[in-house]
């Protein structure tokens, strides 16, 4: 095992090398330039450069003025040693910027997670005990439903219907207007009360996805010969179900929430964005529109991290949850 995981992290690295290269090449060749942007507004103050001008000595600042693997390498460079740049849209260090939204979104998808957990597994298993009934059309019809709706058509109304109609949440942001007037706690529960809508809206569209996929797997199982077996013995449905088909059904939903793990950190664009809560997907939004790469190579890079990591991660699980499983 030990062998194993050593070698899938040499392989996660020129991999994760690779993908920062291709994430850098894209970038430089964006057509919204932040240092465009910056040269033009300069070139209108009074007495100032002219635009090619300046536009020529920025490149030359932020090393622009190099050639896509040269500028790449430099930043490769000072990545190694920790040294990530200065985020040219918040100004501000980049791990800084960083830290100081990251949390927002761990919460907002940690909660997500438990509740999807919680409410997907057992309607999946629910729907496969009792297959062809009532019961399974109806957790399948809700499942479906969920994964169909668009993000922005289901915020919009749960804003509709909540902030506008029953005026119980704000339509924006994450604190409220006498947030700074509040104890340390009531400003907790003012955040917590600015999530409920955001948290709501990725459980509805993440729910049905994990319950179908549970379903599938529980109904993959309970035709197996060792469940007939466990019932011809006279056993308990309720033994066979906890004990023997949920902990072989469990295999396969240790991949497919592996890869809940990137998605925790990387924020979720359009719903932050929609919400204006500032976490990572809504500052990543800003920064890769306002062509801010030394704030997007990181974010892009910490996520291809993430990724190489939840996947060694699943394949560690799948031995915990099947001692059948064994690494070559």
């Amino acid at each position: 095992m030990l062998k194993y995981i050593l070698k899938r992290l040499v392989i996660g690295f020129f991999i994760v090398l690779f993908g920062a290269l291709v994430v850098y090449t894209v970038i430089r060749c964006l057509p919204t330039s932040f240092v465009e942007t910056m040269a033009r507004q300069l070139s209108n103050l009074p007495g100032s450069k002219s635009y090619e001008e300046l536009l020529a000595q920025l490149n030359a600042q932020f090393g622009f003025n190099t050639t896509i693997l040269e500028g790449f390498f430099r930043w490769l460079k000072d990545a190694l040693r920790g040294e990530f740049g200065y985020s040219w849209k918040f100004s501000q260090p980049v791990v800084q910027k960083f830290n100081s939204v990251i949390w927002y979104s761990v919460v907002i998808n940690v909660i997500t997670f438990v509740l999807q957990a919680v409410i997907s597994i057992p309607l999946g298993i629910l729907a496969a005990r009792k297959q062809y009934s009532k019961t399974d059309y109806a957790v399948t019809v809700f499942a479906l439903m969920g994964m169909s709706l668009p993000t922005f058509f289901l915020a919009s109304l749960l804003k509709y219907l909540f902030a506008i109609k029953l005026e119980w949440f704000d339509l924006y942001g994450l604190v409220g207007r006498l947030h700074e007037q509040l104890t340390p706690f009531q400003q907790v529960l003012d955040i917590a009360h600015h999530m409920v809508l955001p948290v709501l809206t990725l459980m509805i569209l993440s729910v049905g996805g994990l319950m179908r996929y549970t379903r599938t797997n529980m109904l993959e199982v309970l035709n197996s010969d060792y469940i007939r077996t466990a019932r011809a013995k006279g056993l308990p449905e309720r033994r066979v179900i906890n004990q023997h088909a949920f902990r072989n059904t469990l295999i396969p939903l240790v991949s497919y929430m592996s890869y809940l793990l990137p998605g925790m950190f990387g924020g979720s664009i359009i719903t932050e964005t929609l919400y204006q809560i500032p976490g990572i997907g809504y500052i990543a939004f800003m920064s890769i529109t306002a062509g801010d790469i030394p704030f997007t190579m990181f974010n892009l890079v910490f996520l291809e991290v993430l990724t190489q990591v939840s996947l060694i991660i699943a394949d560690i699980m799948y031995a915990v949850v099947d001692p059948r499983v064994r690494i070559n």
